[in-house]
């Protein structure tokens, strides 16, 4: 999706503003179901039926100049590939400038969300300008919260050198967002199945994955929220696998051509006029730090050089099908990302660590734990407060899994907005030194502090269930090392909530307590911490929508 913004700063666009409007939707299909007069089967539009070219990714990498650097060090390295996290802010958007600069022959974009915002059209202007050298740009988009995105980044699509799709569209393209859940609420079984992949190739040579989407909060530069999450910097064979998955996406019959799917085609005045809006834009941000000159070096200048060595570690590249849940037929099909998860934590022997921003665990997550607890497998949990979740309606589902996880011994931290103490022990810190409010947007697993999984997936029902997901599973003490130590960052007292049971309630069940450290003292609550009423009553009432495996 690219949300639009009428300032030049707006608020931040995430996977919650999605479940939001999901959940509205899907509440109004209960309530419509009865007089709905539309068949039981979902309709695609009718352009996603039109004829559209198939495409793969580039065939000869290697001839290109970026190959010309990697494959001689990928050959050193006989079937491992290479990586690199990446989890400032700044740096992960500089990654992607510096990536959109270094494509040759092609670029594949493949998001859930691009917003329209600061750095999301500094981005966007970088893949323009690829386009303008020359280079195949495939762009692939979700539809979810698409309200005013064809108006502006449709123009693209009147460049000869770059093809933009949208996953399971609408039909309906306007501005009027009530269309729009109407026509959720009649289609609910197809729209409700959503692309949440985050993926950037360039040349078929480097990729980079991971949790975030496009837009400001993910890079450090909104003034609402800074969300903390990680990228993953990929050369040596993986990335063909990587290609191949944006090319079973992007060849798929749920993706369609933008131009399929609107009435006025867009022409190479709306582009010019695109391209100049995004030239004023960045004069306007010239000198800051979203516009410094590549020249200046960065993240993949660094790994090119070698002064920052990639990690060479054996790894798999899992990604579900693009026809993870059928709609039409109601079967559920290529769920390879939560099963390999799964799998590979039913392997753990000492501990599980799970980051998770979106924490819903449902009978199946519950089963998991129950199995590592009775093998006196250390579980530690860390996901978002209430005070610091950008989505209250997932908090809502979340809450009635707390005390039940804690008394099977699970640890469960909830991250706090404002960190006491955001440097990580060895170096880096957990966020920059804006005053803006922290929340977590990591999607990672430590397995034994052996393996690690980095990538697109949350330990909820809608990721489990109804999201495509990608993600990368490596087997490398290093990189899991060197992510257990931000989890231990982020989840001291200092920087997080520590939950535990409290004495029994008026209706017998147990109460909660959060701990923490304020000011370098020690705290301690029995009551949900430093939430107003109104955004705990929103929760509360939220509990009773039967929506729990939308979440």
């Amino acid at each position: 999706m690219l949300k639009s913004s009428c300032r030049g700063r707006s608020s931040p666009v995430s996977d919650s503003v999605s479940r939001f409007y999901i959940c509205i939707y899907v509440a109004l299909a209960i309530a419509l179901a009865a007089c709905s007069v539309l068949p039981t089967e979902s309709t695609l539009p009718l352009g996603a039926y039109a004829a559209r070219p198939e495409s793969v990714a580039l065939a000869n990498p290697e001839e290109t100049k970026l190959g010309k650097q990697i494959e001689p060090r990928a050959r050193e390295h006989a079937g491992i590939s290479g990586f690199r996290l990446i989890s400032s802010g700044v740096a992960c958007f500089r990654a992607r400038m510096e990536m959109a600069a270094l494509a040759e022959k092609t670029l594949d974009v493949q998001y859930f969300a691009i917003q329209s915002d600061d750095t999301g059209r500094l981005f966007i202007e970088g893949l323009l300008e690829a386009a303008d050298r020359g280079v195949r740009v495939r762009i692939l988009l979700d539809d979810s919260n698409a309200v005013g995105r064809d108006a502006e980044i449709g123009a693209l699509t009147a460049h000869p050198n770059i093809e933009l799709r949208v996953f399971n569209p609408f039909s309906y393209r306007g501005p009027l967002e009530f269309m729009r859940v109407a026509e959720f609420a009649l289609n609910e079984k197809r729209l409700t199945y959503r692309m949440h992949n985050k993926l950037l190739v360039v040349d078929n040579e480097l990729a980079l994955t991971g949790g975030r989407n496009v837009g400001d909060a993910y890079f450090a530069a909104s003034q609402t929220v800074e969300f903390g999450d990680y990228d993953l910097l990929i050369a040596g064979p993986m990335v063909r696998q990587l290609s191949g998955s944006f090319d079973a996406f992007w060849n798929n019959k749920l993706a369609t051509p933008l131009q399929n799917l609107v009435v006025f085609k867009p022409t190479k005045e709306r582009l010019d006029a695109y391209r100049e809006s995004l030239r004023n834009h960045h004069a306007k941000m010239d000198g800051g730090t979203y516009t410094r000159p590549l020249s200046d070096g960065g993240p993949v200048a660094n790994i090119l050089s070698g002064k920052r060595p990639l990690i060479w570690a054996r790894a798999e590249a899992i990604y579900d099908s693009p026809e993870k849940a059928k709609a039409e037929s109601g079967e559920q099909a290529g769920k390879l990302v939560r099963e390999r998860i799964e799998r590979a934590a039913k392997d753990v022997r000492s501990e599980f660590l799970v980051a998770s921003p979106y924490l819903v665990p449902g009978d199946d997550g519950m089963r998991l734990f129950a199995d590592l607890r009775s093998r006196n497998v250390r579980v530690r949990v860390l996901t978002n407060s209430l005070q610091s979740t950008d989505a209250p309606i997932t908090f809502a589902a979340y809450d009635r899994y707390r005390v039940p996880m804690l008394q099977s011994g699970i640890e469960l931290f909830e991250v706090r907005p404002q960190l006491g103490e955001p440097n990580v022990p060895g170096g880096g810190s957990l966020k920059s030194s804006s005053t803006t409010p922290f929340a977590l947007h990591a999607k990672v697993f430590v397995f034994d502090r052996k393996q690690v999984f980095v990538g697109s997936m949350n330990f909820d029902e809608r990721s489990r269930n109804l999201n495509t997901e990608l993600g990368v599973l490596l087997e490398s003490p290093e990189l899991a090392k060197e992510i257990a130590e931000r989890f231990e960052a982020v989840a001291q007292p200092a920087n997080s909530y520590v939950l535990g049971l409290g004495p029994q309630g008026a209706m017998g069940k147990p109460t909660l307590i959060w701990r923490t450290e304020e000011n370098g003292a020690a705290a301690t609550y029995d009551t949900e911490p430093r939430v107003d009423a109104v955004r705990r009553f929103k929760v509360d009432a939220l509990k009773f929508l039967p929506i729990e495996s939308q979440l």
